[in-house]
């Protein structure tokens, strides 16, 4: 039985983590978790995590650790969770990582592998100050790499394309400080548990997705488990009792007689004693 697929994408903005994730959840099987859809499905569903999260916002605040932590928690007991999953942009610092660490343990599931999107920050900014996406059906285009195949119109379902106010040079730059300042700790934390897998996230999609596929293949075998199954017993210690005394006495009888030549004379002095006999 395979171990289960339990993932943690870490990436700049802009540095595909979504497009690969959603190729791996359909790849294993698994959900795509978004901490950011958690908390608006939460809230639209009137749970009771969903409301503290509500209350927290409508005063400007950010939603505590605690929060999300709950939230997650209850994402991860849901029947489609029991493959693994695939969090998505989660955690963002040390200490999101570690309360996540501590859940996973009180689950019982722990992680296969942290996979980090590394990519040039001048590439990243070109990627983030020229995409477009489709208000519509979500398509995400770039100006630059992937445009449409008609000027901001989605080659999908013809909808006008959007660009991003913030997605301009001084406040992508400002985004990517934040990211390095806050992932540094993040990656030495998984990188101590050897967790932690590094891609080359600049290159074309199949690529990527070819790499990780590789690299969590890698992390599950590691972690696959050895011990024989219950009920079955190793086949060297399958044999029956007069089996086993029939193979000791057979391995007793070849000892002796591999041990036989170490106890001889050298093979010369017998050669001499030889001749004296016959010349007598």
């Amino acid at each position: 039985m395979q171990s289960l697929v339990q993932i943690v994408l870490i990436g700049a903005p802009g540095s595909g983590k979504g497009t690969q994730a959603r190729l791996l959840s359909q790849q294993y099987g698994i959900p795509q978790i978004s901490t950011g859809e958690l908390l608006r499905q939460a809230v639209q569903s009137r749970l009771p995590l969903g409301l503290e999260a509500q209350a927290v916002m409508d005063q400007g605040l950010l939603v505590s650790d605690t929060i999300v932590m709950g939230i997650i928690r209850d994402r991860l007991v849901q029947p489609d969770a029991r493959s693994g999953f695939l969090l998505d942009g989660f955690p963002r610092n040390l200490e999101q990582a570690q309360a996540l660490e501590k859940l996973l343990e009180t689950l019982d599931r722990p992680l296969t592998v942290a996979i980090l999107f590394q990519m040039d920050s001048e590439y990243l900014i070109q990627r983030l100050s020229g995409r477009l996406t489709c208000p519509q059906c979500g398509a995400v285009y770039n100006r630059y790499t992937s445009p449409p195949r008609f000027d901001d119109q989605c080659d999908n379902c013809g909808t006008l394309l959007r660009h991003r106010s913030d997605d301009n040079e001084e406040t992508i730059i400002n985004r990517l400080r934040v990211y390095e300042a806050q992932t540094e700790p993040l990656i030495g934390f998984y990188r101590s548990r050897g967790l932690l897998a590094e891609i080359n996230a600049d290159g074309p999609i199949p690529t990527i997705f070819r790499q990780i596929r590789r690299v969590i293949n890698e992390h599950r075998q590691r972690r696959a488990p050895l011990r024989p199954r219950k009920g079955k017993v190793p086949a060297r210690q399958s044999k029956s009792p007069a089996a086993a005394r029939t193979a000791r006495r057979v391995s007793t009888t070849s000892a002796k007689k591999k041990s036989k030549p170490r106890n001889l004379p050298p093979a010369k002095k017998r050669s001499g004693k030889a001749k004296k006999t016959r010349s007598r």
